[in-house]
């Protein structure tokens, strides 16, 4: 028998010999062959010990079922496709019902049903589901143009539920959009953007790590402080961490779409005057970032940068970038390459 783990001991009765005693509940890691791939999965099933060992397992109905999900969700993953937990979480976060989703996506009755249990979808249907998980103007794109599919009650409801996920999740949605359209001409590593393509979460981590442990966080020196992270990042592994493409500014470098990353709604960022009644933006730290994205690398490369700029004003963070032979190397609004990120002032 293959190695397995005890979950629990059940008292049962067993159907292989015909007692009722003490079941061992067993888990082990199996593959099986899913549209020709091999896939590797978690399997449960039942133990007895009063039989012979080759005859000793069996599983219920319901755990069969169970395990043949979890060989699907497998072979998900292994594809790039979203899993049955995924589909529900989807439908569950617009509050609708299997039919109804199924309508509004313009798909027979029990699709939904049969790709949460059984199924698998294939890629067109994935990247439909993907389209309204990501963005709840393309699910009400698909209310309107199913809507003979639905009741007017049934269309009213379903459209509130669209709209409370559109005030939830539509600024961030839409922030998100304008920032990549400034991003279309880098969907390629290259040294503009240190190998590393524009990846907006583990940007927001970034910036919500930096205003965790920089206090006075204003844009310039926030601009300046991703530079180095992302640089730094480029020195020591090859490869920037957010994607960002730096150009050559008066007041050093500056990322291309600065603006629309202020912008983004999962950031925690204050408008606020100073005593020369400038307005200025604060950068703080954000409840909604999830430092978990992080590696233990880069909160290393995070916590050098933070304790070698975190006492500078931004005046200083300017100036002393200005020395930097990747600045001075590079003429006004050219882009700066993370080839010369090699060259950066030492962090010890």
């Amino acid at each position: 028998m293959e190695t397995s783990t005890l979950i629990r001991k059940i008292h049962m009765e067993c159907p292989l010999c015909d007692k009722t005693h003490e079941i061992d509940e067993r888990k082990r890691i199996t593959t099986t062959i899913i549209k020709g791939e091999e896939v590797t999965y978690e399997e449960r099933f039942y133990f007895c010990a009063n039989v012979e060992e080759d005859e000793s397992e069996f599983e219920t109905c319901k755990m069969t079922n169970e395990n043949l999900l979890c060989a699907r969700n497998a072979y998900r993953i292994k594809m790039g496709l979203l899993t049955s937990d995924e589909i529900i979480e989807i439908r569950e976060s617009y509050g609708l019902s299997q039919v109804d989703l199924a309508r509004l996506l313009g798909w027979g009755e029990v699709t939904i049903s049969r790709y949460e249990s059984k199924a698998i979808q294939d890629e067109a249907y994935d990247t439909m589901l993907r389209l309204i998980k990501d963005n709840p103007l393309k699910a009400l794109e698909f209310l309107n143009k199913n809507s003979d599919k639905f009741s007017v009650y049934k269309k009213l409801e379903i459209r509130e539920h669209i709209i409370e996920k559109l005030d939830s999740y539509g600024k961030e949605f839409l922030t998100r959009q304008a920032f990549k359209g400034e991003y279309v001409g880098f969907d390629e590593p290259s040294d503009s953007n240190g190998y590393k393509t524009l990846d907006i979460d583990k940007l927001e981590a970034v910036v919500s790590y930096l205003a965790k442990f920089m206090t006075n966080l204003y844009k310039v020196k926030l601009m300046k402080s991703l530079w180095y992270s992302d640089a730094l990042s480029y020195k020591r592994t090859g490869r920037a961490m957010t994607g960002l493409v730096y150009r050559h500014d008066t007041i050093g470098a500056l990322p291309i779409g600065h603006y629309s990353l202020m912008n983004l709604e999962n950031l925690n960022i204050k408008e606020e005057i100073s005593y020369s009644y400038d307005s200025m933006l604060h950068v703080y730290p954000s409840k909604k970032a999830d430092y978990s994205i992080l590696s233990r690398e880069e909160k290393d490369i995070l916590d050098d940068v933070i304790n070698k700029f975190k006492n500078f004003k931004a005046s200083e963070i300017v100036n002393y970038m200005h020395e930097e032979r990747a600045y001075k190397e590079t003429s006004n609004g050219a882009i700066i390459p993370f080839s010369l990120a090699r060259e950066i002032r030492s962090f010890e």
